[in-house]
């Protein structure tokens, strides 16, 4: 009878220590503060006027045409987007859709997909086609055909961090350039170190001279695109990072036996075809 009753206690005792076991667990789960939640990339607007920014002006918003798309017509094929609004900081006036851009024998250069610009980034880049990067594709004996748009308008920070600075692609100023396609079908990659560096190095020097940012390899982000954009800065500071960069040695390993290298075999005969 006794030992009866002293299983029944055990086994009470063990229940009474599970509860309170689980308890506790639960109590020290709870007590865990869970992370904060992400916060959004951009906060959208309330209203149209948060969106639209205290300078808008609907008289603004008209299809005439602006002495810069005057301008440009001259240079490119292109839709008009009189503005884009928001949100936050986002969104430009005097917006383009650059479709091609003339060179001056008459070809066109088609930029695909086609990027959504200010006029007057769009003429900027228009005017590097056309002036710095189609005469340097002359001595390849084909003509410029194609240009591969990385990235434009895009409401986002820079570099995609949360938390970044607006990036200049939100306000329309800039493009990502990845390569140029020539008539014969020829690719060339701006970052390709197998590429002609001369080329590259022309190519370099002469977007650094026309744009006030470029960004390409050894630049964080930017490995394997060229970022173009015609930001404004205090005093006409300029940033060009993009090291035109060459194929890494090649690494021939020695076999030594004895202290002495061994000497390769003969290379293998081409196959008779």
């Amino acid at each position: 009878m006794a030992s009866s009753r002293s299983t029944v206690d055990a086994a009470r005792l063990a229940l009474a220590v599970a509860v309170l076991t689980a308890g506790a667990g639960l109590a020290l789960a709870e007590d865990v503060p869970l992370p904060r939640p992400r916060p959004p990339m951009w906060v959208e607007p309330l209203t149209f006027r948060e969106a639209a920014g205290p300078d808008f002006n609907s008289a603004d918003v008209t299809s005439a045409p602006t002495p810069c798309d005057q301008s440009l017509s001259k240079l490119a094929v292109f839709t008009p987007l009189p503005r884009l609004i928001g949100p936050s900081t986002c969104g430009g006036r005097d917006m383009v859709s650059l479709e091609a851009v003339w060179l001056t024998d008459g070809a066109h250069v088609d930029v695909k997909p086609a990027p959504v610009l200010t006029c007057g980034m769009a003429t900027a880049f228009a005017g590097w086609l056309r002036e710095d990067v189609a005469p340097r594709m002359a001595p390849l004996a084909s003509e410029l055909h194609a240009v591969e748009n990385y990235d434009d308008f895009e409401c986002r920070p820079r570099n995609r961090v949360i938390g970044a600075k607006p990036s200049n692609h939100g306000n329309g100023i800039a493009i990502d350039v990845r390569s140029f396609t020539l008539a014969d079908g020829r690719r060339i990659e701006l970052t390709d170190v197998t590429a002609d560096k001369p080329l590259r190095q022309a190519l370099h020097d002469s977007a650094c001279a026309r744009f006030t940012t470029v960004l390409g390899p050894g630049a964080p982000y930017h490995d394997s695109h060229i970022h173009l954009d015609i930001a404004e800065r205090s005093h006409g500071y300029r940033i060009c990072e993009w090291d035109v960069r060459e194929p890494p040695p090649t690494v021939v390993a020695i076999v030594l036996v004895d202290g002495k290298p061994v000497p390769l075999p003969p290379p293998r005969p081409a196959e008779a075809r």
